[in-house]
């Protein structure tokens, strides 16, 4: 049950992410996952201290979805050589 989980949320950040950062119809579902999961498990290791199974509370929604945006800043950086 808790991999499915991580992957709504983790759609719901990326989903979040793009829409913040503008890509939103530029990448599809798959990479909104890829990037809300990855963003959230980056910046909950880093702002966590390493624990990354501590819950879903509104404080680690909000530093999943900076880690995300940060994640898709560097992700456009790399594909267009300009962050948006």
């Amino acid at each position: 049950m808790g991999i499915i989980v991580w992957l709504i949320v983790g759609g719901v950040v990326g989903w979040l992410a793009s829409i913040v950062m503008r890509t939103n119809a530029q990448q599809g579902i798959l990479l909104n996952i890829v990037v809300g999961i990855v963003g959230a498990f980056l910046a909950g290791l880093v702002v966590g201290g390493g624990s990354i199974n501590q819950g879903i509370t509104l404080t680690s929604f909000l530093v999943s979805l900076v880690g995300a945006i940060v994640l898709l800043a560097i992700v456009n950086l790399f594909r267009r050589g300009a962050v948006r």
